[in-house]
């Protein structure tokens, strides 16, 4: 083995993992929210029983995109980047109206917009670009 086969590939940007991570707590929630309404539904709260299992159904499967996504990130797949970035742009408009309808859902609302914020900030940034579209040998 020659030193240049045996030299670790560069550390993972901070950027490229705080991208991941934020995506990785969207998927979840979105999940979460899915297996909230299919269980409301199961429980006799809803009173579409079909549409609810259904509509939860189609959210946990929206929310696993973004979890694989986020997968592909940390092991620096280039794919992984458009659902992660296009799951963080879904978050601005999701934001702004839950600070229009007021309450408590205005700081919900706000979070969700910095979430987004940098969730796209971080997996634009130029060392998470350098990370994913590095020439890789072999």
């Amino acid at each position: 083995m020659t030193a240049e086969t045996s030299a670790p590939a560069p550390p993972r940007p901070v950027s490229l993992t705080l991208g991941a991570a934020i995506t990785a707590l969207e998927g979840a929630a979105l999940a979460v929210v899915g297996v909230s309404d299919m269980v409301s539904a199961l429980s006799g709260q809803a009173k579409q029983l079909a549409l609810n299992e259904f509509g939860g159904l189609v959210i946990v499967l929206l929310g696993v995109l973004p979890v694989l996504a986020a997968r592909a990130l940390l092991k620096e797949r280039r794919w992984g980047r458009s659902p992660a970035v296009l799951t963080n742009s879904i978050c601005l408009p999701v934001a702004y109206y839950m600070v229009q309808s007021g309450g408590a859902m205005i700081a919900v609302g706000v979070l969700v917009g910095l979430l987004g914020l940098v969730g796209i900030g971080a997996l634009l940034n130029p060392k998470s670009t350098a990370a994913l579209y590095a020439q890789r040998e072999g």
